[in-house]
């Protein structure tokens, strides 16, 4: 899994994430919105691991779908505080450009995977 691009990209995300939701709670004595960013921010990589290790195609398609899913969550949360002043424009560009890429990635996989899935019916 060391040169899985997504799985490596999901993982050091959740380390960002980890470390914000740490920032927020401390500096900023932010718990509510922090610990919904910490559940989204974290479930992705642990779905894109799941589905890498999955039985089939359709079990690999729908937990890429799942961390899709999240992603789109997390940058949510992102721009919910960065819009209510938890996050600096510097802190909140940084991370919201890797959660970007990070959607895109997947939703790439996932949009060939259920492509492939597909074909293979047919």
């Amino acid at each position: 899994m060391k040169d899985n691009l997504i799985v490596n990209k999901t993982k050091q995300f959740a380390i960002r994430i980890v470390n914000l939701y740490k920032f927020l709670c401390d500096e900023k004595n932010e718990y509510v919105l922090s610990k919904q960013l910490l559940r989204s921010g974290t479930s992705i990589g642990a779905n894109v691991r799941e589905g890498v290790r999955g039985q089939s195609s359709s079990d690999f398609a729908m937990k890429m779908n799942i961390a899709l899913k999240e992603a789109s969550e997390t940058e949510y949360w992102l721009e919910i505080l960065y819009e209510t002043g938890f996050l600096t424009e510097q802190q909140f560009e940084s991370i919201y450009a890797d959660c970007v890429e990070i959607n895109k990635i997947l939703n790439s996989i996932v949009k060939t995977t259920y492509e492939k899935i597909k074909g293979e019916k047919a």
